[in-house]
C-alpha cells in the first residue's frame, strides 16, 4: 500500500513548476502503478498549449475556472469544478484558466516525475 501525504511532498523533488504551473506528482512510473497522478495548479490568466504524443492524460478539476479547446474541432468546453477530460487520442489543445485551477491528473504510461513540456507540448517517452 501507498500512502502519501500531499502537504508532506510540496518541499520535495515531486513538486515540478514553472512560471505559470506547479505540479505535485503524488504517484511517479516507479511506484509501480502503470499510471501516474498528479496534483496541478494553473495560474489564473494563464494559457497552455498541450499535445501529449506519448501519453494519454485525463484530468479532473476540482477547483477554479477555465476553458479547453480541441485544436482538431476547434470545440471549446469550459472548465469548472466537476468537469472532467481525457485525451484519448494524444489531442493537442489549449486549456486556459480564467481563475486559478486546481486538477487532479492522471498519465498513462506514467511520467518519471521530472519532465518537462517540450517546445511542441509533449512529454518525450520515458526511457526504459
Amino acid at each position: 500500500m501507498i500512502v502519501r501525504d500531499f502537504n508532506a511532498l510540496m518541499n520535495t523533488d515531486r513538486v515540478v513548476s514553472d512560471a505559470q504551473w506547479t505540479s505535485v506528482r503524488m504517484l511517479l512510473a516507479d511506484d509501480g502503478m502503470g499510471f501516474s497522478f498528479h496534483i496541478t495548479f494553473l495560474e489564473a490568466g494563464s494559457e497552455h498549449e498541450f499535445e501529449y504524443k506519448n501519453h494519454f492524460e485525463s484530468v479532473y478539476c476540482m477547483q477554479g475556472k477555465g476553458s479547453i479547446t480541441d485544436h482538431a474541432t476547434g470545440e471549446t468546453h469550459e472548465i469548472k469544478p466537476g468537469v472532467m477530460y481525457a485525451l484519448n487520442e494524444h489531442d493537442r489543445h489549449t486549456l486556459r484558466a480564467e481563475e486559478e485551477l486546481v486538477m487532479a491528473c492522471v498519465f498513462n504510461p506514467p511520467v518519471t516525475g521530472r519532465e518537462v513540456h517540450q517546445e511542441d507540448g509533449s512529454y518525450a517517452i520515458a526511457d526504459g
